[in-house]
């Protein structure tokens, strides 16, 4: 599997002034993104600081992979969530968990 980082932008249903348990299928979200950890196809993931955007980094066999698993979010078929970029990924230092 190669690694990707994907970068995710906050749609307009998106409320920027609630938390993120706050907004609209929190609990179905977060479940979903949990399952996509315990299976080893999202490695890391969280909110960049300061922006509307959020980092994945995913094992995947191409970037079909990632689209096709990623549209069955509730936050994607909601758009508080969509795809902006998909690159592939190279580690140069450290490592990821397993």
């Amino acid at each position: 599997m190669a690694l990707y980082a994907v970068l995710l932008q906050r749609g307009s249903p998106y409320q920027k002034s609630l938390p993120l348990e706050a907004q609209i299928d929190w609990e179905t979200h977060a479940a979903f993104m949990d399952a996509l950890v315990a299976d080893g196809f999202v490695a890391l993931g969280g909110p960049l600081e300061g922006s509307d955007e959020v980092l994945l980094i995913v094992r995947a066999a191409s970037p079909q992979e990632i689209t096709n698993r990623l549209k069955l979010d509730p936050w994607h078929q909601n758009e508080l969530l969509r795809i902006s970029r998909i690159l592939p990924w190279t580690i140069r230092l450290g490592t990821l968990p397993r």
